[in-house]
This record gives C-alpha cells, structure tokens and sequence, in this order.
C-alpha cells in the first residue's frame, strides 16, 4: 500500500514545480519584451535620422519641402548641430508623438530658429536629445533652416521645470532658442519634469 502511494506522490510533484515556476518565467518573458522596446526605440530614431538627412538635403537642394517617406504626415524643417558633441540631427515640424518617435520637433506656434522670439525644439531623452545634459553654458548651438539660413547660438544656461510650468514665451525680447527633453535624462517612466537648455543668438 504504501509502495503504491509513492509514485502517485511523485508525480504530482513536477506538476506543481511547473505551476509555481510559471510567475518566474511570465516575468523573464517580460523582461525580455522590455529589453526588446527599449533597443528598437533607439534604432528607429536612429534608421529615422538616416531618411530625415537625404530628405533635408534635398529640401535645401530643390528649395521646397521634402517627405522623408511617402505616407509621412510632417516634412524636415532644420538641423540642429552641437558642435562640441560631434552631433547633429534633423528636426520635423510639429512636436507631436508620432514626430518625436522619429526626431526633434519644432513645436508648434514658436518661431523659426533666429527670428525674433523663442524658437523651441523638443525630443525624447532617450534619443536625440539625451546629450542635452552634456551640454555647458558657452557651448555652441547651430540651427541650419530649410531655407538654408544658419543659425549660430550660444548656451547661456540650463534648468529644470514641470512641463506646464516652463514659463516659456514664444513672443520674449531677442532672438533665443530652447531645447527641451524628460527629466531626469535617466528615467525610465514618464514625469511631469522637463530640462530647457536654453541659448541666445551670437553676436
């Protein structure tokens, strides 16, 4: 009898290893997912980049706005170049989350970098604009416009404000640009704060 009674005990067994190690593997499977999201964010900004640039350099080729993909809904309009990074990237119009999925964007009802006013560009911290915070007050700022006009700025400083507290005026005295990405640059969740790093034009 008590022969008979073992093996029933032993099988049941590997079922309940099964079950109690199934919250372990939802949770590596998930990682995984995670991981996955995390690199094919980078890499398509990245891949974006590359159909933003022939796009742009067509736009100051041809002197009218380029699609950088057929069924794009939003065209190039700069190229914001940091000089002491050895970066640059092309901006879209609009700062919407399909542009920023792709690049910076220039956000809507701020004027043209170097017009007078404050012309702003946004973009996600863990792409285009996770270098802001490398960036130092004297440090260069170069906006190429799609009607081929350069732009040079100088940094004068940076801060950190909630999103709907910037203070920011699109209409300020001068001529000055801002960019502006998530903070903290190394968040992994959203938040309600936001890094301006802001520069005036030089002389």
């Amino acid at each position: 009898m008590s022969g008979s009674a073992k093996p029933g005990a032993a099988s049941r067994r590997p079922g309940r290893r099964g079950i109690a190690a199934l919250p372990a593997t939802c949770l590596v499977a998930a990682g995984l997912v995670l991981l996955a999201q995390a690199a094919w964010i980078p890499a398509k900004a990245a891949l974006a980049q590359v159909l933003l640039e022939r796009a742009f350099a067509r736009t100051l080729a041809e002197g009218v706005s380029v699609r950088p993909w057929p069924w794009a809904d939003t065209v190039p309009v700069a190229r914001i170049v940091f000089p002491s990074l050895s970066e640059r990237y092309v901006a879209l119009a609009g700062a919407s989350g399909q542009a920023l999925a792709f690049g910076p964007g220039h956000v809507e009802g701020t004027p043209e970098a170097g017009e007078p006013g404050t012309a702003v560009y946004a973009a996600h911290r863990d792409t285009q604009f996770r270098s802001l915070g490398r960036l130092a007050a004297g440090d260069p700022v170069e906006v190429i416009r799609r009607d081929g006009r350069s732009v040079r700025f100088r940094v004068t400083g940076r801060r950190v404000a909630r999103w709907n507290a910037s203070g920011l005026d699109p209409d300020a005295p001068g001529r000055r640009l801002v960019l502006v990405t998530c903070w903290p640059l190394d968040a992994v969740t959203p938040g309600p704060e936001r890094l301006l790093v802001e520069a005036v034009t030089e002389p």
